[in-house]
């Protein structure tokens, strides 16, 4: 005979014996395991990995979303942000299979093989500018491929305690001609861009609108700039004046976003601590943090392809809202294939402790990175003098403890191990720590 968990819980009720009856069930519930549970009752904190920054048919991207999400949940990632270019997937799209064979002619037949004709949707349509006297013959008609919309797919490709996905939007504004891009994870109203007269008050602006979304449907989301050095749009003194902006990409893997900056612009992870400079001494605000994505848009060879760069977050539960309180707290780290154990800073010692995991044959050397407080009064730092390497350390447990007048330290970790697909030249598997060891009277508030 078979029982449930509830029909057992009831015949324990029934007992008359209390102390045979507690007994019993507390045997009996025993045996309803939940140790294999995806949700433990009790979980503690665990690593997860993500991207934030993904495009699909939607937008620019040159695959379907749902293929987009199996490539994902098949490569060992944990989480996923669509974030197609000021649309979010919702309602009724359709688009001609001309139109996507534009973008690759690989897509269609891959998607037929992966989910076969019970998935997806297709229609007739009549070309324009077709007769419309009499049925249309072939060459008047094309077919066309329903987008399915983010609440459908998303049923499809989670997996609980494994896999999930984040509605999000790369709000895509410009001022003056130049390109600011800002992504919003975890989502749910579209949020047209709304610019501004300069860089730094669209900024403002945009994320003011997504922060007024949060808090009117009281949900967690997650506001990130986008690579900054593409178009040689935003600078470090526009990230720092924007305080309230928490998060950038340090890392993105699109070979046209100028991550290492050219003759007359600093790279990005060199604006990463120019700002923080800036934001801790003259703004005594808290520092931005780095996040590493893929800004992924080819799925069939090409520029911009998906496994370049990822977050890994420490949190609990794999949730959207677990996932971003532990990104707030600072409780994760950008990597290009580094994988770190633990990321630990104690205060009373001011000591940063790294625990790489290490694997045969990779070396790794960990550059312990900061800036001094500035002496001069108007506590402008010095370019120069920003993210300067305080230490470095070889091994795969490293630690530093902050000398007097360093604002922060961060570590970066390079391996010996070149990335296996990198945007542009030669690269090797890194990853970022957040700036520890500062202190500003913003992060109490």
């Amino acid at each position: 005979m078979h029982r449930t968990a509830a029909q057992t819980v009831a015949a324990c009720k029934r007992l008359t014996h209390r102390v045979l009856a507690t007994l019993i069930c507390g045997i009996l519930f025993s045996t309803f395991s939940f140790a294999d549970d995806a949700v433990p009752a009790d979980p503690s904190p665990q690593w997860w990995k993500g991207n934030l920054h993904t495009h699909s048919l939607w937008s620019d991207g040159n695959d379907f979303p749902e293929m987009i999400s199996e490539w994902y949940r098949t490569h060992d990632y944990n989480f996923l942000a669509m974030t197609d270019h000021n649309t979010l997937a919702k309602g009724a799209r359709w688009m001609k299979a001309s139109e996507i064979n534009k973008r690759s002619t690989r897509a269609i037949k891959k998607y037929h093989a992966r989910f076969g004709d019970g998935w997806i949707e297709t229609r007739v349509a009549k070309l324009a500018g077709a007769a419309t006297d009499g049925a249309p013959d072939d060459s008047q008609t094309e077919t066309e491929y329903r987008l399915k919309p983010f609440n459908e797919y998303r049923s499809l490709v989670e997996e609980r305690g494994k896999f999930i996905l984040l509605q999000g939007e790369e709000i895509s504004d410009s001022v003056g001609g130049l390109p600011l891009h800002i992504n919003a994870s975890n989502i749910d109203k579209a949020i047209m861009p709304l610019g501004g007269e300069t860089i730094a008050t669209a900024m403002e602006a945009n994320l003011r609108a997504v922060e007024s979304q949060a808090e009117q449907l009281g949900r967690e989301m997650l506001v990130h700039v986008n690579h900054p050095n593409f178009g040689y749009a935003v600078t470090a003194a526009d990230l720092a004046k924007v305080v309230s902006e928490r998060f950038f990409e340090v890392y993105n893997g699109h070979p046209a976003v100028n991550q290492d900056g050219d003759d007359e612009h600093i790279s990005i992870e060199k604006m990463w601590d120019v700002a923080n400079a800036i934001r801790l001494q003259q703004y005594n605000a808290p520092p931005l943090m780095g996040i590493a994505t893929d800004d992924s848009h080819h799925y069939h060879g090409g520029e911009a392809s998906p496994g370049r760069g990822w977050v890994v977050v420490h949190a609990n539960y794999l949730t959207p809202e677990s996932l971003i309180r532990a990104m707030k707290r600072g409780d994760f780290y950008a990597s290009t294939g580094v994988q770190l154990s633990k990321v630990d800073f104690d205060d009373s010692k001011r000591t940063l402790r790294i625990e790489i995991v290490a694997e045969p044959g990779v070396t790794y050397e960990t550059r312990f990175i900061g800036t001094k407080i500035a002496d001069t009064e108007s506590k402008e730092p010095d370019p120069a003098l920003a993210g300067v390497t305080f230490a470095t350390r070889n091994g795969a447990v490293v630690e530093y403890e902050m000398a007097d007048k360093e604002l922060y330290v961060r570590a970066k970790i390079v391996s010996n191990r070149q990335h296996p697909n990198p945007p542009v030249g030669e690269q090797f598997e890194s990853a970022w720590s957040q700036p520890v060891g500062w202190t500003a009277t913003e992060a109490k508030r």
